[in-house]
């Protein structure tokens, strides 16, 4: 996905600026195209309207139908079935986790130097608490990204190992020396994050994405092996439901089963690449749905954590007047307000959707 700022590209009306900026904003966010492109398509842009000498809504008409359209025709599919519900690969996955991570533990230290002080205490238990916490995050994060390139198993195994991390943690925690060994100033904890902010950036995408790409055996996949591709694609990548996915699943086990034994009957074969024809599957007016589905359940997610955060930080009188439990209490009110509003728009999806397959259907 284009993440690039606007292209310096002069436009003789302000008007034209205003729908170069509009198209420039639909690539980036809403058609998932690849870094550079949307550079290229305003100056070609740029170029017809010089030499039609009319605005450009009126050469191209109304700019985010046209991001869609030339979005459509000029992004292949080997690039769109490569990419996730969020327009992302393996690695800009990987690397929007690490960036993250990276800010929480500058934030998280900061928050520690306002609340308690420049000096910050180590202990053994701290190291261990804190040490398991970032191999369960760091493996909950590989796990989210295993899951989105349709690695399932991958993504239980991480998860167990996130698990098993976090128990140790806590057994460690409570069973070490709470026996001050030094103390540290908090801004040098601050800058711990720094290294992984500055990973994001220098991952090698082309390797990691290989890593999430599953081996191809020599003699190509056997039908059950295409199949099971095929599941984890639809649920993982793409987003869709379990029911909907196998649903799609069966129906090619069925075509195949009916085929005739005189004609080549491997699924890759007869249905092509197991991720192209995902993404053809999940293509439609239902794919935004699943989006802001996926979104939705994000938000709510969080605003269960950090509400079960803010209310035990509000029934300990110690904690009560604290910074952490004004942090949690914006971090609630932030997801929650998320979450409604990825309700709301939802809703309206799925009411668009409803209009478009039977206007007179009722709303939902």
């Amino acid at each position: 996905m284009s993440k690039s700022s606007a292209p310096e590209i002069s436009w003789a009306r302000k008007e034209d600026e205003d729908w170069a900026d509009t198209v420039l904003v639909r690539l980036a966010l809403d058609e998932d195209v690849p870094v550079g492109f949307a550079e290229e398509v305003l100056a070609e842009a740029r170029q017809l309207v010089e030499e039609a000498g009319e605005p450009a809504r009126e050469v191209f008409g109304d700019p985010a139908a046209y991001a869609r359209s030339v979005a459509a025709e000029r992004v292949s599919e080997t690039y769109r079935a490569g990419i996730d519900t969020r327009g992302l690969r393996p690695a800009e996955r990987l690397g929007a986790a690490l960036g993250s991570m990276g800010f929480l533990l500058f934030a998280v230290f900061g928050l520690v130097w306002i609340q308690d002080g420049l000096w910050v205490g180590v202990n053994w238990s701290s190291v261990a608490g804190l040490t398991g916490i970032g191999v369960a995050v760091s493996a909950g994060c590989v796990a989210f990204v295993a899951r989105a390139a349709g690695l399932f198993r991958g993504m239980w195994w991480f998860l167990a190992g996130a698990a098993v991390a976090l128990g140790a943690a806590v057994v460690l925690a409570n069973t070490l020396s709470d026996a001050r060994l030094f103390r540290v100033p908090a801004p040098v904890l601050m800058l711990a994050g720094v290294p992984l902010a500055v990973a994001a950036f220098l991952l090698p995408e082309e390797r990691i994405d290989r890593w999430f790409t599953p081996a191809r055996p020599a003699g190509g996949l056997d039908d059950e092996q295409w199949l099971a591709r095929l599941d984890g694609l639809l649920r993982g990548r793409h987003g869709m439901k379990t029911a909907e996915a196998r649903a799609h699943v069966e129906e090619v086990r069925q075509h195949l089963a009916a085929a005739p034994r005189a004609e080549d009957g491997r699924a890759e074969d007869l249905f092509g690449d197991a991720e192209i024809y995902a993404l053809r599957l999940s293509e439609g007016p239902r794919r935004q749905q699943r989006v802001t589905r996926q979104k939705f359940y994000a938000a709510l997610a969080s605003s269960a954590l950090f509400g079960v955060l803010t209310v035990d930080s509000l029934l300990d009188a110690h904690d009560r007047s604290s910074g952490w439990a004004a942090a949690y209490v914006g971090a609630f009110g932030c997801a929650a307000w998320g979450a409604v509003s990825e309700w709301r728009t939802l809703r309206k999806q799925r009411a668009a959707h409803t209009d478009l397959a039977d206007p007179a259907a009722p709303k939902p």
